[in-house]
């Protein structure tokens, strides 16, 4: 195959996928619709089950639900069938995903789940199966055929199972209004989570507050902001309330533009209308503002008290950009 060949293969395997989707939200009925309440319902986990390519999607399906409000473990169907079918628990609801809804370890465990008494529900691409039949509710996976050329390896089938678990967890999340702080007590050590839940005041108070007085002199200024090393200082009236800021580009734009700049204060060269932000505000929304201002640190403030000054250096360290 040239290149050509190669990208065109490409272009058809996301074609036939993409189609495969597309007709996804034909198959939804009334059962999907139980299956969401049933699940908001439950006082108990949702375990799924699945064998081959299907325990790979589950997995991935648990983790969503997981990281969204809705408990959730995996259970091979393989595993399952020789002790750990003992996870089950009275009040959890099982999911087992299959194409075909006949696979020989699906024909075994789903007997036994429903021996437990369990609600079984089939995400399954084959409605007249095994395991359509014995099932509680059936979300309905079919797919026309597969992306792989001689219409066998899982593919559309596959993609079209994780978009039916990524609807399932939508829906869950809507009916429990799980907000972006819930999201973020899932997700404490990433980036994501740190856009929902860090702070300006996080990152600011663990720098030094670098500040002058308006009628401090410029060699003042150039030591108080190279020794506390965030690139500007504060400028403080007499009452000790924010009067500007003066930053690095400050100071070489005074020295471009006065021969002599002995006799100049703070206040002749400082910027009297900085960019300021709120301590409580969150980190991700000074990284806005510097991004919309090209300006690589803000002014923190308590209220109307100067608090310090954050830096993009901060916002990067955090893994925030």
């Amino acid at each position: 195959m040239n290149k050509e060949q190669i990208l065109q293969t490409a272009r058809e395997t996301i074609a036939i996928e993409k189609a495969a989707i597309e007709h996804l939200h034909t198959l939804l009925n009334d059962s999907f619709a139980d299956v969401v309440q049933a699940i908001h319902d439950s006082t108990g986990r949702v375990v799924i089950s699945g064998i081959g390519k299907s325990a790979i999607i589950a997995q991935k399906i648990v983790a969503t639900l997981n990281s969204t409000g809705t408990p959730a473990v995996f259970l091979h169907a393989a595993d399952a069938i020789h002790g750990d079918l003992g996870m089950m628990q009275p009040n959890d609801i099982a999911i087992v995903i299959s194409k075909s809804g006949e696979s020989a370890e699906i024909k075994v465990l789903v007997p036994l789940i429903k021996n437990f008494g369990n609600t079984l529900i089939a995400l399954c691409g084959n409605v007249h199966s095994f395991l359509a039949k014995e099932a509680d509710y059936i979300i309905d996976s079919t797919v026309e055929v597969e992306a792989c050329p001689n219409n066998l390896a899982p593919t559309s089938s596959t993609t079209a199972q994780l978009v039916m678990g990524d609807a399932l967890a939508v829906c869950l999340l809507q009916l429990k209004g799980f907000k972006p702080g819930d999201f973020a007590k899932f997700h404490p050590g990433g980036a994501l989570g740190k856009q929902l839940y860090l702070k300006v005041k996080d990152l600011s108070t663990l720098n030094q507050v670098p500040k002058v007085m308006a009628s401090s002199g410029i060699n003042e200024v150039i030591l108080e902001i190279t020794s506390k090393r965030l690139g500007s200082t504060a400028v403080l009236d007499t009452s000790s309330a924010l009067a500007g800021i003066i930053t690095d580009g400050d100071i070489r734009r005074m020295i471009e533009n006065n021969a002599d700049f002995s006799t100049l204060k703070a206040s002749d060269i400082m910027n009297a209308h900085p960019k300021i932000i709120q301590a409580d505000e969150l980190a991700i929304n000074a990284l806005a503002m510097m991004r919309a201002n090209n300006i690589s640190q803000l002014v923190v403030v308590d209220g109307s008290d100067y608090a310090g000054i954050i830096h993009i250096h901060d916002l990067i360290r955090e893994g925030l950009i």
